[in-house]
């Protein structure tokens, strides 16, 4: 960057305050002190290379806060020294340019309190006066109170720091700490002190930004007003208010570092914030107490890419620990985040010490690509441990998730510490491909070392896409538990494909298994047998397809138990795909599945096995309909334990069949090659066509000695409706009664009927003796009985119907 001819610093008489020149040396007295605070007003203020300004306080010794404007027309070049000598407090120094600020890369500060540099209009203060450096029709109101916001016009200026780059180096950027090999910082202030930069947008080329156990603040305001909050030391800023936001650059090796005893904090806000060519936020804990963190948000975008040209130090977001003291939080607030070509988003431990976790909130996060002079390195977002300290937690809350190209996000546990817990709710997640050098995509919480157990992982979607050996994934490569795994997706889950460079398939998968890369292996001195349970896999999906050697599985091969693999899905459909629970030499993994139609084709398996001396998993299938294609197979076996037993719950199973061994057919079978074989158990619930039949009588009855006299009149034709003898219309009705019959034609013309009379004979009287007697109304006596009987009436015959 070239910086434009530089005008001499002179005052506008607004302020009394005087400027005296030595050459390039300027000394800056009087101003117009109100209790604590000082105001300066310049025409120009500008330092030539190897120049300075000196803010003397001889004659104002117990001021806390210089406030300085510029109001004339010229942005503010800056290639030399600020100071503040003779005073008897910390002494923050506010440099006010609405036309813009320039700091060259031999601009340096040494001032005893915070330094914030602006181009905003005005400050305001907490009895409502206003400093402007933009309205100066009247003389300034001054106040002695405390300063409470900046207030941006639509006009505000930018601000830039030149400079030659950072020097930072790491044994390996990825999993150890990086190191200063200088204590460098163009702009630097005390220890625990706030520096700032706010202006339309800010651009920092090579350049180095110190605020040792303090605070640097990045703003790129476009309009609005940035709200003031004193701090112990310093300030903390309230973007709230802020209307528009500028862009923020970070390019050629700049750097951001709050390093210290008690690591300070990091605060960036902007449009767009970009961080490439090894830029690092660097916040690295070397004390006892709890660091700060850093907090990034862009109301467009987010995104850091590359690396330092010898790859020592790759772009990144670095909130690390290298001793007793926690190191301190990432939170990420944008619409759209990219981590591409080998960039990091890292929080880590080295000591005894927790992590602090990773928060990501953003529609569009994209972690993606390596770096192509160096396939090994690839972009990664996670926190990690390498001693008995936790690693913090990850928690992404997106729309769409992209993991390309061999990228990382999740959690790691290098020492005896558990990694953090990675949770994931998206819309939508794709982890596809892998780099040349058989690096896989991966959602992933891993142990590699020495006994530390992985955390679990629990991702919720309405769809996730796995391809070309992507993989979601709780792992352990050495000594320790693989944590358990969750996925829920609303809609669909598709895994299918291989990458060239990888020998495995896309999966969702918890193992133990061996770190396949020599490298880590001889730097963290792993253990050539890995030791540990693998953890439970559970996956939830309305549908599930697995296609071109594709799995989900748990398994261990080392010294250690398989988890339990549970799926629940209305559909489960498996092309050249698997389902797989298997162990070297423990217990095999028992298998859940619940599903309403499980298809499997060309050569696809669910198989629960034992590679060694273990036994082989349980497999339980609830399914109504089972299909098999094309040489695949339902297996339960070991070599030298007990064979797992398979139990499936059908209504129908097409194309499967037990057999005692595999064969080139569509197998289900549970054996042992040297052990004992286990069981297959299938249970059909569906409808039996012989339920409800009842067996007929052998012997055959007379159907004449079952019919009941009627009436003997066979003069004419006759029709009978028996019904269907309560049989239902089909085989899912009700059975209910039938339509009655009836003739509804008139045929009274071709027969004649006679009237129908009834002869009932007279019932013969009975004599019944007296047994009293009464004299009646007439005076007359009578005999009568107590009770007489009932006459029964004859009973009706058709002897007693007359033939017409």
């Amino acid at each position: 960057m070239v910086l434009p001819a530089m005008s001499q610093i002179s005052s506008d008489a607004s302020t009394n305050t005087i400027v005296n020149s030595n050459g390039n040396d300027f000394q800056i007295i009087n101003g117009i002190e109100k209790g604590n605070n000082l105001f300066h007003s310049f025409n120009n203020f500008s330092i030539p290379t190897g120049g300075s300004a000196t803010f003397d306080l001889v004659n104002t010794p117990n001021i806390t806060n210089i406030f300085s404007r510029v109001t004339g027309n010229t942005i503010s070049s800056i290639d030399g020294l600020i100071s503040t000598i003779h005073g008897n407090n910390p002494v923050s120094l506010f440099l006010i340019n609405p036309n813009g600020i320039l700091f060259g890369a031999n601009a340096r500060l040494n001032i005893s309190g915070s330094f914030i540099g602006t181009t905003a209009n005005s400050i305001k203060f907490a009895d409502g006066t206003e400093f402007s450096a933009v309205n100066l029709t009247e003389k300034p109101l001054l106040t002695m109170n405390v300063p409470i916001g900046l207030q941006f016009g639509q006009n505000s200026g930018k601000i830039a720091l030149q400079g030659t780059g950072h020097h930072l180096t790491s044994q390996n950027p990825l999993i150890t700490p990086y190191v200063p090999t200088v204590l460098e910082g163009n702009l630097a202030v005390k220890s625990g002190q706030t520096l700032a930069l706010l202006g339309s947008s800010i651009d920092l080329n090579g350049g180095i930004l110190l605020a040792p156990e303090g605070r640097v603040e990045l703003g790129g305001v476009a309009e609005g007003e940035v709200k003031l909050n004193r701090a112990n030391q310093g300030f903390n800023l309230d973007y709230q208010n802020i209307s528009t936001f500028g862009d923020i650059n970070l390019t050629e090796r700049s750097l951001v570092n709050v390093n210290g005893i008690n690591a300070g904090s990091i605060q960036v806000q902007g449009r767009i914030v970009s961080l490439t060519d090894g830029s690092v936020l660097w916040v690295q804990n070397r004390g006892v107490q709890k660091a700060g963190d850093i907090d990034v948000f862009a109301s467009d975008s987010l995104k850091l890419s590359g690396a330092t040209t010898n790859l020592k130090i790759r772009t990144s977001m670095i909130n690390e620990t290298v001793n007793t003291g926690m190191s301190g939080n990432i939170s990420v607030i944008t619409p759209n985040l990219s981590v591409n070509n080998g960039a990091i988003v890292a929080n880590r431990n080295y000591k005894s010490a927790d992590s602090g976790y990773i928060n990501i909130t953003t529609s569009n996060l994209n972690v993606n690509g390596y770096i192509s002079t160096d396939p090994s390195a690839y972009a990664v977002i996670g926190t990690l441990t390498s001693s008995t300290g936790k690693a913090g937690d990850v928690n992404v809350t997106t729309q769409n998730l992209s993991v390309f190209d061999g990228a990382y996000l999740g959690s790691t546990t290098f020492g005896l510490g558990t990694s953090g817990a990675v949770t994931i709710d998206a819309d939508s997640v794709s982890v596809i491909g892998a780099t040349p050098i058989s690096i896989a995509s991966v959602i992933a919480n891993t142990t590699i070392g020495h006994g530390g157990n992985a955390g679990k992982l629990r991702l919720n979607t309405r769809t996730l896409t796995i391809q070309d050996s992507g993989s979601v994934t709780t792992a352990s490569l050495g000594v320790g538990n693989a944590g358990d795994l969750t996925v829920n997706a609303t809609e669909s889950i598709n895994l299918s494909g291989r990458s060239p460079s990888i020998t495995y398939g896309s999966n969702i998968s918890s193992t133990v298994s061996f770190l396949s890369a020599d490298y880590y292996t001889k730097l963290l001195n792993l253990s050539e047998i890995p030791r540990g349970s693998s953890g439970q896999v559970t996956v939830n999906t309305p549908i599930l397809k697995i296609s071109d050697e594709a799995r989900i599985n748990t398994g261990n091969y080392g010294i250690g138990n398989a988890g339990a693999l549970n799926i629940n899905a209305e559909m489960l459909e498996l092309n050249q795909g698997y389902l797989a629970s298997f162990t070297a030499s423990g217990q095999g993994g028992d298998m859940n599945i619940h599903t309403n139609a499980l298809i499997l084709r060309d050569q696809s398996f669910i198989i629960g096995t034992a590679l060694g001396s273990g036994d082989g998993g349980n497999i339980m299938i609830n399914s109504p309909v089972i299909v098999g294609f094309n040489n695949s197979d339902i297996m339960a076996n070991a070599v030298t334990g007990r064979g797992g037993n398979i139990q499936i719950t059908t209504q129908g199973i097409f194309g499967l069949k037990f057999r005692p061994q595999l064969t080139p057919e569509n197998d289900i079978t549970a054996s042992s090659q040297f052990g004992v074989n286990g069981t297959v158990q299938i249970n059909h619930v569906g409808v039996d066509p012989n339920s409800g039949l009842v067996e007929l009588p052998a012997n055959i009855t007379d159907p004449s000695q079952q019919i009941a006299t009627g009436c003997a009149d066979t003069s004419g034709s006759s029709f009978v409706a028996t019904g269907r003898g309560g049989i239902p219309q089909n085989p899912i009705q009700e059975v209910g009664s039938d339509r009655t019959w009836s003739d509804i034609r008139d045929i009274s013309a071709y027969r004649k009927t006679g009237e129908v009379t009834a002869q009932i004979p007279e019932s013969p009287k009975i004599l019944v003796q007296a047994t009293g007697w009464r004299r009646n109304t007439q005076g007359k006596i009578e005999l009568i009985a107590d009770k007489s009987p009932t006459e029964a009436q004859q009973i009706l015959t058709c002897a007693a119907v007359p033939k017409s």
